[in-house]
């Protein structure tokens, strides 16, 4: 298939009448012998363009008929170019008054688009100001033409695992207590799954590993949906996550009735699952964010575990959250949600204050025997015992419970950055240090030898003669310790115990029960079976102050999904915390996501930030940014709505690496900005569709420099 990504020929006078009028330019008067039946086409083009983001008719050749089904791929002569689309549906006429160009091609005979998806495609669209295309290159996989002869009309179908899907409810053994009796509202919750129903639910789950955690509660709350005959779709943000998921539901569900579908896999795998689930041989689609446009039949139920993770955000346009995707997909389609996470994010905050899903949380009492004990070397008690903890990267305590766990089993050291030394500064004035070619900062891959020498971490080039810029001095320091020189300093601390390092390009998903101590970044904790006999939570004053909106809230939520994987406090599970005593280590202290999700909820509904607002990030050249926001005020004006903005501003540290550097003052005058918008929910609806119209109508005219446009996004403040 052939997508239009960069730009189009200058358009010609036929090419705008075909605009104006719905229909693809070069009609021709006369043409081969039409279908005698709906013989009009409309067809969605593969386009990232934003002013061919609607369908255009086409008129269908008799010899096509039986193929060009609605939701197939085809391609279409448009403007003299061969582009692909799908076939969106077949009418009886069309209202653009000229001859129609006829459909070129039927590339597949498998309708891989479904009216369920294509609607949900065009809502995701509407909401991120982006183009349906883009879109649906996301939802739909790749063609794997050998693929299809099985799941073609005719084709064999996959019976076998059909049956088995079908069978399964009925053949399953009975299934142990459930996990979820230790949660309020979790049994009712269930029940109304089983019953038909469609309930929506926030869950704070409390364990990380074993036979009762998260993922066997997931895999219950599927079992109870397809019980009542309905499917179900489970997003996870990584290939660790949903190999978990995966292997959870396969314990409860015929393994022909799980689908997983993950890019990680490659294109055919990813394809075969797809179809599995297109014809309904798998009810249950489990995979990464691109899962939840699975085309699931009769759909019961969304869950996405641990929203409050980034990757769970399309790194393309229109850069759509999955969480968003599933409230979309479950609201048109009338299915059940489950947003489950070891902590609470502020966007699932909202919507349990809202009123619109209910909690689903442990009592005090249960939580005190699922959960280890967490202790914090700031608290006064351990700063009369320790003088010192406050400025040691390992105070006494930490080392105390290392030692102490070591003894009964793995022990997990969290720190907040990859690498050796991941950033240095003068030793003399403490100013960081940065590259001179780049202005980059400089970092040390190892402890000796070449990997000595400082690189720069942007550009790669070595700086064996560094001197400061501020003071002249030539000695440098670690402004921050990375996982392996963590790893080399336990090693030396704790001498015969073995040391596991999880970050980088090195990830592990599971370590086994020996006694050793296991040093991973954040995100990246390796999951032990039976839970680790200690945790050290390192760096903590790091990821808390790092310049974003939602440090305290991505803090509080990666060490809890670190100390959920650590054993209960009966079993002697500790959990030991390096950080000044601020509301994230009391939530972390106390076991309190939703109070410290509620707090943060209400300090940003007090000052009007996100989640209580929606915002919109304007990127690109000056002059570009100041039209875009012009054009969208002028066109909110005429409705009475009047957003607040902030900018043109220029983009964080672009200012900072073009000081110094030749050519610096000819950069400025054409650097990039962003102009923030900052939109209540009560204006989203029209405020989108007005920035989706400029954004088309300066594609189409291209008098500007491109804007990109994210709506949003978590990294912007």
């Amino acid at each position: 298939m052939t997508n239009v990504r960069g730009g189009a020929a200058a358009p010609d006078e036929p090419f705008q009448l075909s605009l104006l009028h719905g229909f693809p330019a070069s009609a021709a008067a006369a043409g081969p012998a039409l279908a005698a039946d709906l013989p009009v086409a409309r067809v969605l083009l593969e386009s990232s363009l934003p002013h061919l983001d609607r369908p255009f008719d086409y008129s269908v050749p008799a010899e096509l008929d039986s193929a060009a089904r609605p939701g197939v791929r085809v391609k279409v002569k448009f403007s003299g170019q061969e582009l692909g689309g799908y076939l969106l549906e077949r009418t009886a006429d069309s209202d653009a008054g000229h001859p129609l160009v006829p459909l070129y091609k039927v590339v597949s005979p498998v309708p891989v688009l479904t009216p369920a998806v294509a609607e949900l495609a065009g809502r995701v669209a509407a909401r991120y100001a982006g183009t349906v295309s883009d879109v649906l290159r996301v939802a739909v996989p790749p063609r794997m033409a050998r693929l299809e002869k099985d799941f073609a009309p005719g084709g064999l179908l996959d019976a076998a695992l059909f049956a088995a899907a079908n069978e399964g409810a009925d053949t399953q053994p009975a299934a142990p207590p459930s996990c979820w009796v230790d949660y309020h509202n979790g049994p009712s919750f269930l029940q109304h799954l089983a019953a038909g129903e469609s309930p929506r639910a926030v869950l704070s789950a409390l364990q990380g590993f074993g036979d009762r955690g998260w993922p066997r509660l997931v895999a219950e709350s599927v079992a109870a949906v397809r019980r009542s005959g309905r499917g179900a779709v489970v997003v996870v943000p990584d290939y660790r996550d949903l190999d978990r998921a995966e292997a959870a539901l396969l314990e409860l569900l015929p393994a022909g009735d799980v689908a997983r579908l993950t890019a990680d896999d490659g294109p055919t795998p990813r394809y075969r699952s797809f179809l599995r689930v297109l014809s309904g041989a798998a009810g249950v689609a489990v995979g990464t964010r691109s899962a939840a446009y699975a085309p699931v039949h009769n759909l019961g139920l969304v869950v996405c575990w641990d929203d409050g993770d980034d990757l769970h955000i399309e790194q393309r346009s229109p850069y759509a959250h999955a969480r968003e995707v599933l409230l979309l997909r479950a609201a048109h389609e009338g299915a059940a949600c489950l947003f489950a996470a070891h902590a609470r994010s502020t966007e699932t905050q909202r919507l349990v204050e809202s009123g619109w899903a209910s909690p689903v949380e442990a009592g005090r009492a249960v939580l005190r025997r699922t959960v280890p004990r967490v202790l914090n070397t700031a608290d006064s008690f351990e700063q009369d015992r320790d003088p010192l903890a406050r400025i040691a990267r390992l105070p006494g305590a930490a080392w105390r419970a290392a030692k102490e766990g070591l003894e009964r089993g793995p022990v997990l050291v969290q720190v907040a950055r990859a690498g050796y030394a991941p950033s240095l500064a003068c030793e003399r004035c403490r100013e960081p240090a940065r590259c001179t070619a780049c202005n980059g900062p400089l970092a040390v891959s190892g402890p000796a030898g070449s990997a000595a020498v400082p690189v720069c971490r942007w550009c790669s080039v070595a700086a064996p003669g560094w001197r400061c810029v501020h003071c002249n001095g030539d000695r440098l320091r670690r402004g921050a310790t990375g996982a392996l020189r963590t790893a080399e300093e336990l090693g030396r601390a704790f001498p015969g115990k073995p040391v596991i390092t999880s970050s980088g390009d090195r990830v592990l998903a599971t370590v086994p029960d020996a006694k050793a101590l296991v040093v991973a970044t954040v995100g990246a904790e390796p999951v032990a079976a039976g839970g680790y006999a200690a945790a050290l939570l390192l760096d903590g004053d790091s990821l808390l102050r790092r310049e974003n909106l939602r440090a305290g809230e991505d803090a509080v939520r990666r060490w809890l999904n670190a100390a959920a994987l650590v054993r209960p406090a009966a079993d002697g599970g500790l959990v030991v915390i390096t950080a000044e005593d601020t509301a994230g280590v009391g939530a972390l202290l106390r076991w309190d996501p939703s109070g410290y999700a509620g707090r943060e909820l209400a300090l940003r509904q007090e000052l009007s930030l996100p989640p209580a607002v929606r915002i919109a990030s304007l990127t690109g050249g000056r002059t570009a940014v100041e039209h875009f926001s012009q054009a969208v005020e002028r066109a909110l004006a005429k409705q009475d709505i009047v957003l607040r903005s902030a900018g043109p501003a220029p983009l964080p540290g672009a200012g900072a690496a073009s000081a110094g550097s030749p050519g610096a003052g000819e950069r400025r005058a054409g650097e990039d900005v962003r102009t923030l918008l900052f939109i209540p929910y009560a204006q989203a609806t029209e405020a989108t569709k007005a920035m989706r119209a400029v954004k088309a109508a300066a594609a189409a005219r291209r008098t500007d420099d491109p804007v990109q446009l994210r709506l949003d996004g978590v990294d912007v403040l």
